[in-house]
């Protein structure tokens, strides 16, 4: 018997984002900075002097170190920037699974970014 393929689909919004405000409340468009390709539930910073997103990263010193919000969709702005980034930046819940840390962060570098994110309304939850 012929075996047959295997077909795996990617995480997708329902995935992560568990809860949401009604009429787009929890939502920002947010401006992408160039040279990044960020994936669906990459949790960003906004570098203060450009109010653009970037991923977070715990050892900037450029604003990005601090947690933003979560992009609920891939964004490639490895080019340019992209205008169409769409995070979701207060009241909500996302699943634990389908955050983006960047490489090499810590534990207790992910706890602390949960928590600014926690303090902005969004909840990290155990998902599956």
């Amino acid at each position: 018997m012929p075996t047959k393929p295997v077909l795996t689909e990617g995480l997708n919004l329902g995935d992560l984002l568990k809860y949401e405000a009604p009429n787009l409340y929890s939502r920002d468009q947010v401006t992408v900075a160039a040279g990044q390709v960020l994936a669906l539930g990459a949790v960003v910073g906004v570098v203060t002097a450009s109010s653009k997103v970037k991923a977070v990263d715990p050892s900037a010193t450029d604003g990005s170190q601090t947690s933003a919000g979560v992009l609920i969709q891939a964004v490639d702005a490895n080019l340019a920037d992209r205008d169409d980034g769409l995070i979701v930046a207060r009241h909500a819940i996302v699943a634990d699974h389908a955050l983006v840390w960047p490489t090499g962060i810590t534990v207790a570098e992910k706890k602390s970014a949960s928590a600014q994110l926690k303090a902005l309304g969004i909840l990290v939850r155990k998902g599956i």
